[in-house]
């Protein structure tokens, strides 16, 4: 085997031992220096070049690319998961021809598109599913995203509050509970606008919680300006200290007159 191959082998090696037990320094350090190495790698992309070791060259920096992405998840870093991600993908579309498949390929897809719906970037979590074979399609790491993208714009949060317990595999639980924040989140800002209080019984079937001290610890860490009283949950509080923003009716009222006369003047 080439010399360097060798030495990047041996160092993913410790990697790997580093990432099993979870040390996430040691995993940093030896990561930096990983991507070092493969910059002498004239087989990888972009260049792509023809070298005598060119597949074991291809595989092992997809290899350590797909450990980065998941560490990034262990490690609950969404930008160096971004990084990551974009350095992987080539691996995945242009040197698919020259490499086997990765059985890593469709969960990493499918992590990637649960960090889009995360972040509320709709039209990127389109365009990635546009890119995708209808095989990659019918996957269930991409069927569990695209599912939970549908059940979300519907405003159905049972169903992606229940896919919690249902994950295709274990990085996902990451994205998921940053989904779940959201999506109570959501709920729990229309019913302190649409209620001036709710039982605690109602306020923790609506926001999902199986139970009372769910519920309690929720609004203590994030909402301590709502008031639990006996069994009720009061949001007047809220309501009292929002500023009220009166309509400008007069300037309403001129601007639509402004409108229809330039209206009536072009026709």
């Amino acid at each position: 085997m080439d010399p360097k191959l060798t030495e990047v082998s041996q160092s993913f090696e410790r990697f790997k031992a580093a990432f099993t037990s979870n040390d996430f320094d040691t995993c940093t350090r030896l990561l930096s220096q990983l991507k070092v190495m493969l910059t002498e790698f004239k087989s990888l992309p972009p260049l792509f070049g023809e070298t005598p070791n060119a597949v074991q060259e291809l595989t092992i920096a997809r290899d350590i690319y797909e450990h980065a992405v998941v560490l990034a998840v262990k490690m609950e870093d969404q930008d160096a998961f971004e990084r990551d991600f974009f350095q992987l993908k080539p691996y995945y579309t242009d040197a698919r021809n020259r490499l086997p498949p990765s059985p890593q390929e469709y969960p990493i897809l499918g992590l990637n598109l649960l960090r889009l719906l995360v972040q509320n970037r709709i039209a990127e979590f389109h365009t990635e599913l546009e890119l995708l074979s209808p095989n990659a399609l019918e996957n269930p790491c991409i069927k569990h995203a695209v599912e939970l993208e549908q059940s979300f714009m519907e405003g159905a949060y049972n169903r992606v509050l229940s896919a919690r317990q249902a994950v295709p595999h274990e990085a996902y639980a990451y994205f998921m509970d940053l989904l779940a924040k959201t999506v109570r989140d959501e709920i729990a800002g229309c019913s302190e606008k649409a209620y001036d209080s709710l039982s605690i019984s109602d306020a923790r079937q609506m926001l999902l919680f199986s139970s009372d001290k769910e519920l309690l610890e929720y609004v203590e860490e994030e909402h301590p300006e709502w008031e639990i009283k006996g069994r009720l949950v009061i949001f007047q509080k809220v309501k009292d200290s929002a500023p009220c923003k009166e309509i400008p009716s007069l300037q309403l009222i001129n601007q639509t007159l402004s409108y229809a006369r330039e209206l009536e003047r072009i026709i």
